[in-house]
């Protein structure tokens, strides 16, 4: 009877996953292009933070009603792969069970993905921009959290509606509507925006953006392997924390100069700078690392 009633809801949560993804990737996608420099009397983002938190949700939200028909390119090919890895989810989860030395390091590699690893990455950013004077950085501590809180309330709606059990939580393993909270995965949702942020503040730092989406992928390949999620859970939840990421950057990035009192932070700088330093009347004498990223 469970597994009649699971073949008959794939249709409908595959349909689910793949308008989701399509709301959050066509918001970012109908968006204009970035206005310039704000103006002295704009608001800061500090200051609009949760008014542009309420609005992203009601631009994601709303954003199934301005699908085009060409999104029909990208998105039957994943709505045809989400429901195809929904029937073979059991049987992978079930295979990757039987090992368990990659369950720890599947764990330890999730950290990024928690909410205190999201939180600690934008507040570091925020409050190392803030004390340099370094206004992309800042930047990129206010958008990765709004992002991280729209992650958290996009993937505890769609959670509440899927009630996907998890892997690890016996019988009734992958059943959906039972009561479980796997579908999506709440870490790849996490993860990806927090990754897309800050890729796209530094599309320049090619290094940047290999790191942030590699730790990205790590995540989501370790909430499977963790035994936590299904292959599905985490593929549409990194694909929506991707589209809430870009969403949230091309909505509210303003052009910064990226300058701070250390000097202009705006070109590449992957090496550190050696600098001189020396007291005469201390009679002290060395050398100094600036490293700028």
């Amino acid at each position: 009877m469970r597994r009649d009633r699971k073949s008959r809801c794939f249709f409908h949560i595959g349909l689910v996953g793949l308008v989701l993804c399509g709301s959050v990737i066509a918001s970012a996608q109908a968006l204009p292009a970035p206005s310039p420099s704000p103006s002295p009397k704009q608001p800061s983002l500090e200051h609009e933070f949760f008014k542009n938190i309420f609005r992203d949700q009601k631009a994601i939200w709303t954003a199934p009603l301005h699908l085009e028909q060409s999104d029909a390119k990208w998105m039957v090919p994943v709505g045809i792969g989400t429901m195809a890895l929904f029937t073979t989810d059991r049987i992978t989860g079930d295979e990757i069970a039987e090992f368990d030395r990659q369950r720890t390091a599947g764990k330890v590699l999730s950290a990024p993905g928690t909410i205190y690893g999201v939180s600690a990455v934008a507040a570091s950013f925020y409050l190392i921009g803030r004390s340099t004077n370094n206004s992309r950085a800042r930047e990129t501590g206010i958008l990765t959290a709004e992002a991280s809180v729209n992650g958290f309330i996009i993937g505890a709606a769609i959670k509440t509606a899927t009630q996907r059990v998890r892997p690890d939580e016996g019988i009734d393993r992958s059943e959906f509507f039972d009561g479980g909270d796997s579908f999506p995965s709440g870490h790849s949702i996490q993860a990806w925006s927090l990754a897309t942020v800050i890729a796209n503040e530094y599309h320049d730092r090619r290094a940047v953006q290999i790191a942030a989406y590699g730790v990205a992928s790590a995540v989501s390949m370790a909430r499977f392997t963790a035994g936590r999620h299904y292959i599905s859970d985490s593929l549409i939840g990194s694909l929506i924390g991707y589209g809430i990421g870009r969403y949230v950057y091309q909505a509210h990035h303003r052009e910064v100069s990226g300058v701070s009192d250390d000097g202009d932070l705006s070109r590449s700088n992957l090496w550190p700078s050696v600098v001189p330093e020396y007291s005469r009347t201390a009679r002290v004498y060395g050398l100094g690392l600036r490293w700028s990223f």
